[in-house]
């Protein structure tokens, strides 16, 4: 993962020196910061389980860069995550608040564990196990977590809890993504797909296509992915929709509400009814105006690239597309919502959690989005700007911004 992303930090580097966006003194190679994270945290987490045996779990948090802000981002239970995909995370997390323009940095967690093995007392004692072992390296002006894969706001309050309990005072702005009686935001369960339609929209009035019927298929109907559609619809029209099972397609339109039902009792959207059952396969090659991944990473790749039809790709999932083949879609004149704005709802409004913790206020649901749809519109025209006047794609536009706006921070602190 991290090679990808050196690739696009010295790409966006060359860039900002080509165009002369910022005083750069070429052999204080300053670009070399943002290559590596600033801390890597390590620990064993001895649990006790249930049979009354201890285990030990490894976990890892990575604070990558907080040049412009507390580092951000989340915390992951999953058997597979590893040093290496916790530090690619950090870094779009660096990435992705400076797209924003949020006064944040990056970072990220994880813990190698199959939550699905364990009883809700076990997932307990791991999360507050960990939360002990990292809290003093985290704080609410220092390093702010959030929920991330498999990890729920309940967690979230564990979490708070036992870093309270260290630091001898109630601290609800030490983590983000907690439940509504326990600091949490109003919004934040929709963000990531609030924050795409908002994406979206602005694309649409860039290009004066904001009248036109808008024909949307979205790969993924998890819970983004779902959140999207029903904030989309009947906005536009969603013809097409998938999970792991497979894929649904209506060209004259689904019910999302009807669909979401459906898959709530069937557990896949597979039979939904007045629908054609294909493959994730044939959904990405559908000819839409909008194409939504919304579930996996690398879903886009060398081998079906050429299959793709739409216009447009928002990407709501991370790295949903691989970085040569997001070169050659935009070749073909595809315009791309990249990952670090289109799923960056999320982040912002766990900002905006963060901000009324630390100020004792609760926003209500208006004023949220409200916000939230005036940073990403913000962004959108940022980059927008930076297409036009460069010739870049919006993804290439996004790391230039962002590369800006970081190493600004690292100089005036200098």
């Amino acid at each position: 993962m991290m090679n990808e992303n050196l690739k696009q930090l010295d790409e966006a580097y060359e860039l900002i020196k080509q165009h002369a966006l910022l005083d750069i003194d070429d052999s204080k190679n300053e670009i070399e910061i943002l290559k590596h994270p600033q801390r890597l945290v390590r620990v064993s987490l001895p649990v006790t389980m249930d049979s009354g045996a201890t285990k030990v779990f490894e976990g890892y948090r990575v604070q990558y860069n907080n040049a412009r802000g507390p580092y951000k981002g989340g915390i992951r239970f999953h058997p597979e995550v590893d040093e290496d995909e916790v530090t690619s995370l950090a870094f779009w997390m660096t990435i992705k608040c400076a797209v924003a323009d949020i006064p944040m940095g990056g970072g990220k967690g994880g813990v190698i564990v199959n939550p699905k093995n364990l009883s809700k007392q076990e997932l307990e004692q791991v999360m507050r196990t960990f939360a002990r072992a990292i809290a003093p390296v985290v704080g609410p002006m220092t390093d702010v977590p959030a929920p991330d894969v498999y990890t729920t706001p309940e967690m979230m309050t564990w979490f708070m809890e036992e870093y309270s309990a260290i630091v001898g005072e109630k601290s609800p702005a030490v983590i983000t993504g907690k439940p509504l009686d326990q600091g949490g935001s109003l919004g934040r369960d929709k963000s990531t797909g609030q924050g795409a339609v908002y994406a979206l929209e602005s694309l649409l009035e860039h290009t004066n296509q904001e009248n036109k019927t808008i024909t949307v298929a979205v790969q993924g109907f998890g819970n983004a992915g779902l959140n999207f559609a029903e904030l989309a619809h009947p906005q536009w029209k969603i013809v097409a929709a998938s999970d792991s099972q497979g894929a649904v397609y209506n060209p004259e339109g689904i019910d999302v509400e009807q669909l979401a039902a459906y898959k709530n009792s069937n557990k896949t959207v597979v039979g939904f009814e007045h629908t054609t059952t294909i493959s994730n396969e044939d959904l990405l090659a559908l000819d839409v105006d909008v194409l939504v991944p919304a579930a996996l990473n690398s879903v886009i790749t060398e081998k079906n690239w050429k299959n793709i039809k739409a216009k447009i790709i928002v990407e709501i999932a991370n790295g949903p597309i691989s970085l040569p083949e997001s070169k050659k879609l935009a070749d073909k004149g595809i315009v791309i919502i990249p990952d670090v704005l289109a799923n960056a709802g999320g982040v912002i409004v766990s900002y905006f959690e963060w901000k009324q913790n630390l100020n004792n206020e609760q926003w209500d649901l208006e004023t949220v989005n409200a916000r939230l749809k005036e940073k990403i519109t913000s962004a959108f025209a940022a980059l927008w700007s930076y297409k036009e006047q460069y010739n870049l794609d919006l993804r290439t536009a996004a790391y230039v911004l962002a590369v800006k706006r970081i190493l600004e921070a690292i100089q005036s602190k200098k």
